[in-house]
């Protein structure tokens, strides 16, 4: 093994994949809703940006669950 090769997980080590989501969709119909709003009127404004925010928050939140699954010790190799 060379010293420029990355480090590589042992040999059955799983890997770490998120599930599929929809939460990238809603999140740009959020943004795109929003963008849309500023021209057109002020309930599409309100809307896109609460969808906005409430799939940022909950999309940290399944991220920050993820993450605390992920086991403690990540050095070690």
């Amino acid at each position: 093994m060379s010293p420029l090769d990355p480090p590589v997980a042992p040999v059955g080590e799983e890997i770490h994949l998120p599930g599929a989501s929809i939460q990238p969709l809603l999140l740009a119909f959020g943004i795109t809703l929003t963008l849309v709003g500023v021209t057109l009127g002020r309930l599409l404004l309100v809307s896109g940006l609460v969808l906005t925010v409430w799939v940022t928050i909950k999309w940290i939140a399944d991220c920050r669950r993820d993450i605390g699954h992920l086991p403690e010790d990540l050095d070690g190799h």
